[in-house]
């Protein structure tokens, strides 16, 4: 059972650090036989949350988000032994489902009435209720004030059937579920989406549902967890949609350039070394688990293929980290970096009485203020985050301001931590 404490979740007695695959589409686009190799390929990364829709369309809608997916039969039993099936599979790998009862689409434009809604919500509790490894999401892509009441009828609902699942809201680009529910009974943590946008790219409006009067940061996805704590009522947070791993930049023009590995790295660290409790990965193809028909958002390479992505293997080392450190007894702080920068030059730190995490994406030289630590030993290290390897620098003792700067890597990314440990 998870439960909150603090600005965490927690599984029994241990932090539950939220590493998430997003899979929207994995009962509509893979059958059983896929699901288990998805599923053994992401447990064995270390994954232990998946985010998926349940309905996704139904006949009224003709098109969702592009993505090609199949119609349910929500009333059948095909479908829902399917999703049973799935959770138990989940169960046995240590996995929860991160479950949209519907997606934002459904709610956003009526294509159902409220007492279709819980006819079809009553039907899923039917199937699903006893099930442990469930974490209930409300929303999916969608500004919680587009049809507040319903979403919080909704969120309500959950809560009231389901009082041992945590239940959260998915929210629209570049905005968060604080912003609507944060005061909400139902609601036990908020999820951001910084989504899919450069920072030249912010004004884009064609097709946005955002509204620009709100704090937008765009690529600065740590501003998002500053925001997040910002409130009287704190809940824990995390990073539930940045740029997918292998999707156009600005996600619906194709003749952008790529997100790319680094790129949802900076992420990860960002969110989480500014108090974020877990992050949720995504790669374009997986998202979609396309099969080399014409998929969206300029997809590079079916589903298998994506499944081996470089990305989604180096979510792992950081968690590792997490654990081996007691991160729950850290916090932020970034006033021991003397000489920061801004937008991709930024560099954050997180660290405790017993150890300090710093991450420089660009590899920039950075003064460090270790004054506070100057009366014990500090051994320090750079990491790769490419590869979790782990290189000895020095230890400092009664050594009040040190500069370092990563070694360069040959490849096109640059991005470093540095660790201190007491000895």
């Amino acid at each position: 059972m998870l439960t909150i404490k603090n600005r965490y979740i927690y599984q029994e007695n241990e932090p539950f650090y939220w590493l998430g695959d997003t899979a929207w589409l994995i009962f509509y686009n893979l059958n059983e036989e896929e699901i288990v190799r998805y599923l053994k390929n992401r447990a064995i990364l270390g994954y232990n949350v998946i985010q998926a829709v349940l309905l996704y369309s139904n006949p009224k809608m003709r098109d969702v988000n592009e993505m090609p997916h199949n119609i349910i039969d929500i009333k059948g039993d095909k479908f829902w032994n399917k999703v049973k099936s799935t959770l138990d599979y989940a169960k046995k790998l240590g996995i929860y489902f991160a479950l949209l009862p519907m997606w934002r689409s459904i709610v956003k434009n009526q294509l159902m009435t409220d007492s279709e809604i819980f006819e079809y919500m009553n039907i899923m509790l039917g199937h699903l209720e006893k099930y442990d490894n469930i974490i209930w999401v409300v929303g999916g892509d969608v500004r919680g004030d587009q049809n507040l009441e319903i979403f919080n009828r909704i969120g309500l609902f959950l809560k009231k059937n389901t009082p041992d699942k945590l239940v959260t809201f998915h929210p629209f680009g570049r905005t968060g579920s604080y912003l609507w529910f944060n005061n909400e009974s139902w609601l036990d943590f908020n999820m951001f989406q910084s989504g899919h946008r450069r920072y030249d790219q912010l004004n884009l409006s064609s097709w946005d549902d955002n509204n620009q009067s709100e704090d937008s940061f765009g690529e600065d996805n740590y501003k998002y967890v500053r925001k997040n704590f910002s409130y009287e009522i704190q809940k824990p947070c995390l990073d539930a949609e940045p740029s997918y791993e292998g999707v156009v930049q600005g996600l619906h023009d194709n003749n952008e350039p790529y997100w790319e590995t680094r790129h949802v790295r900076r992420y990860l660290y960002w969110s989480i070394l500014a108090g974020a409790c877990g992050f949720t990965y995504g790669n374009n193809a997986i998202i979609q688990f396309n099969k080399g028909e014409t998929g969206s958002y300029g997809v590079r390479e079916n589903w298998e293929e994506g499944l081996h992505s470089p990305g989604a293997a180096q979510m792992q080392y950081l968690f590792k980290l997490m654990k081996e450190l007691d991160f729950t007894k850290g916090r932020p702080m970034n006033e021991i970096i003397l000489n920061n920068k801004f937008f991709h030059h930024y560099s954050c730190a997180f660290g405790s009485e017993n150890f300090i995490l710093i991450y420089t994406y660009k590899g920039d030289l950075l003064k460090i203020d270790l004054e506070k630590y100057a009366n014990k030993q500090m051994s320090a290290y750079f990491i790769n985050p490419e590869n979790g390897s782990k290189s000895y620098i020095n230890t400092y003792f009664n050594k009040k301001i040190v500069f370092l700067r990563p070694t360069k890597r040959r490849e096109i990314s640059n991005d470093w931590l540095i660790l201190f440990v007491k000895e």
